[in-house]
């Protein structure tokens, strides 16, 4: 028997506070839509478990920041009328083990689960908090800064009037 939605989002939420990379990609299908809409750098979509497999091994260099112990807490799952289709809101609440600081990241997943797997997963959560946790809240301000600053310039071969 297959997992419903609702263990599909608890596996997921508990194996990535746990570290447990093999088992998160797992409850991924082969080919997915993963997006986070309000990343602050406009992160393209992923779209298989091996995007998937960099997203959450950070990439080709490994992370190197604070330690965060982490749990989910405040878990509301809200089923739809679409039985593939799950609403978690919850909140990632944890402390960074060098500092002893605490922290909380507010997230929501819209989730689309089908056979057991995840095929398309909205995430919507808080990564200024999660850069703050991370120790990384000014290298992310700036990059944010950079990124907007790149999207409104005009173009450099053309005449620019005034309003």
């Amino acid at each position: 028997m297959t997992d419903t939605p609702r263990e599909v989002f608890l596996k997921l939420v508990n194996g990535v506070c746990e570290e447990r990379w093999a088992d998160v990609l797992d409850l991924y299908a082969e080919q997915t839509d993963v997006s986070h809409p309000f990343h602050p750098l406009g992160a393209p979509s992923m779209h298989s478990r091996e995007e998937l497999r960099a997203h959450f091994g950070g990439g080709a260099q490994p992370y190197q920041g604070p330690t965060l112990r982490r749990r989910p807490t405040q878990i509301n799952v809200h089923e739809t009328a679409d039985p593939e289709v799950i609403v978690g809101e919850f909140q990632y609440e944890g402390v960074v083990v060098e500092t002893g600081e605490p922290f909380t990241i507010p997230a929501v997943f819209i989730m689309r689960v089908r056979d057991g797997k995840i095929v398309e997963s909205r995430d919507y959560l808080d990564h200024l908090r999660s850069a703050a946790a991370r120790d990384m809240l000014p290298e992310v301000l700036n990059a944010i800064s950079d990124h907007h600053a790149k999207a409104t310039d005009p173009p450099a071969n053309e005449d620019v009037q005034p309003a």
